[in-house]
Formats: structure tokens, sequence, C-alpha cells
């Protein structure tokens, strides 16, 4: 082993997937993608929005269940579990997660792309829910969105594989519980209420009324210290000092703590680290951004010159290397 490619924020861009695959010396063998001396880490978020969302979940998953790749989970899937769950009798909803507008927006593609499919999008929900909330190796770490050490010191203690069972999972959908605080924190980072009446229409088409905060700030005093996201906030609220209650619901991840590699963030251009110890994958790879690797190989110190990436074309191919979607 020389080390590991982890792999950002796929969502259903699976040709543009193969394509970075191949393009870091992976290979296919018997439908599974394959390096002699390498495996791959995917960073979550591989469905919704894409047009090859069977074809990046397939792929990942033969690489996952050959042993030639590790994954933790995304906020999209785990939406995707919640989605399909019924509530428990009594709860006065039928699903975990609400079928609003929104939410079937958010997911609409994915299960358009199953409809044919439905034994696969059942076994493919089992598979969601045997990937880990995070990985921790022993010289680096992987989360979703954000690290916390507190949250993964209790989710150790109650799930030692950190893998959702479904009491966890439908506690998770309850704002006032330990579950739904780990898989909040670890899969969608901080999030900050905007002004009242303030609102960011960001370019996805969905208007927010927060703004996502990174946690490697040591003493962030202004909003400005802390967002994380393409989107500007808007008028001077840059300036806007950090109130006691904002600042105490940030985690902080310290420059002497291991390599951190995280997705999620909807970065924009060229990869660059934004700490020294951390590295976000996710340059926005479904609005036509780029699919973003960090070729790790044991290095304390991240470097920039480590990553590799695929711009995402505006039509993926139907078919790719000959590969064959509904192969066995």
């Amino acid at each position: 082993m020389q080390g590991y490619d982890l792999i950002g924020d796929v969502h259903g861009c699976g040709a543009t997937l193969v394509a970075l695959l191949e393009k870091m010396g992976y290979r296919e063998e018997q439908g599974v993608y394959r390096h002699p001396q390498r495996k791959v880490i995917f960073l979550g978020d591989l469905i919704d929005r894409g047009p090859r969302i069977r074809l990046a979940v397939q792929t990942a998953r033969r690489m996952v269940d050959a042993g030639e790749a590790y994954i933790v989970m995304g906020n999209h899937e785990y939406n995707a579990l919640a989605y399909c769950h019924p509530a428990p009798e009594g709860s006065g909803r039928r699903w975990l997660r609400e079928h609003s507008p929104r939410h079937n927006r958010i997911i609409q593609d994915t299960l358009d792309q199953y409809r044919d499919h439905t034994n696969e999008w059942e076994d493919t929900l089992a598979w969601f829910k045997r990937i880990p909330l995070y990985l921790e190796f022993e010289h680096f770490r992987v989360v979703h969105a954000c690290w916390d050490d507190a949250l993964i010191e209790a989710l150790a203690q109650r799930l030692p594989d950190a893998c959702m069972d479904d009491d966890f999972l439908i506690e998770s959908t309850r704002s006032n519980t330990q579950a739904f605080h780990i898989v909040d924190r670890l899969t969608r980072g901080t999030h900050i209420p905007l002004p009242k009446g303030v609102e960011i229409h960001s370019g996805d088409g969905f208007t927010r009324k927060s703004f996502r905060a990174h946690f490697w700030c040591e003493q962030p005093l202004v909003w400005g210290d802390v967002v994380f996201q393409p989107d500007n906030l808007p008028g001077d609220l840059e300036a806007r000092p950090l109130a006691d209650n904002e600042r105490q619901r940030l985690s902080y991840y310290a420059p002497d703590q291991p390599p951190l590699f995280i997705g999620h963030y909807w970065c924009e251009g060229i990869p660059a680290l934004p700490a020294s110890n951390i590295a976000c994958l996710d340059y926005s790879a479904v609005k036509y951004g780029r699919l973003v690797a960090y070729r790790w190989s044991g290095e304390t110190c991240l470097n920039a010159d480590s990553f590799t990436w695929i711009k995402v074309a505006r039509e993926e191919l139907p078919q790719v290397s000959g590969w064959d979607l509904d192969q066995d």
C-alpha cells in the first residue's frame, strides 16, 4: 500500500467518477475498480441531483464490498434513509423525514433513476445503513462535514462501528436527542441562522436562512472568520460579531490534530487547503465544477499538489469504458 485516494461528493456524476478513477490508475476487473497499491475513501453524498446516480452508487459499493475502498456517510445518504423509513406508530407522521416539497425536490432525481429498479433501491438503502458516520485511521481521519471530538466519543460508546441501527436512526430525527446532534454535526456541520428577514438565494435554487460555518478557527470574532460556502453573506454581515451562543455552537479542530478529510461544503475553483491539516474535497461536481480527489501517501502536513480532479462535463456519456450498469 502506497496510500489512499479520498474522493469528494459525487452526487450522481457516475461517469466522471469512473473517469477520475481511471485517471488515478484504477482499472476495472470483474466489475470492480482496483489499484495495485492504493485504495479509495469516498466522502459520502454519492446520490441526488446528478445524471448517473446508480452508476455512482454501484461503482463505489462494488469497491467497498470488495475491500478496495472505504466510505463515510453523507447527509444525502442519511436523508434518503430517513425519507424512506416509516415513522413509529403514534408519532403523528408517516415518514421519519417529511415528504415536503423541498425534501421531495432534493431526492427526486435519485427516486426517478431507481424507479424501475425498486429491489435495487431497497438493497441500496440497506447498504447505506452499513456506512459508518466517520472513519479514524492510524494517521488521518475522515468525516463528511465536521469532526467533533465529544460527539464522536459519544457515538463510539453507543455504536462502536459508527453505523446506525434502526433505534439510532429513529432517534436522530428528533431534534432534542443526542443522536440528532451527532448526525447533524458530523454530516451537516454547523449552521448559523441569519437575522430575521435576511435570506441567501443560493446558486442551487434553494433559499437559505442560515450559513455554513467551519470549525478550524481557534478564536473567531466575526461571522467572516467562520463562513465556509460559495454564497457570500448579504450586506456587511461578514463583519457581524459572533454572539456567545453562536461561538459555543462551533466545533474546533486544532492544527496539531491528525490530517482530516471532509466534503459537503460546495467549494469552487482550483482546490486549495483551508488549513494545513484539513482538506475539503467537495468542489461542486454536480454544478459542473470538479470531482476532486486527494492522493494521501502518509504525510502529516497536507500538500495542495496532491489534489487531482476531473472537470464535470455538461452531459455525461451514456456508457463509459464498456461498463454495464446492470451486470451482476
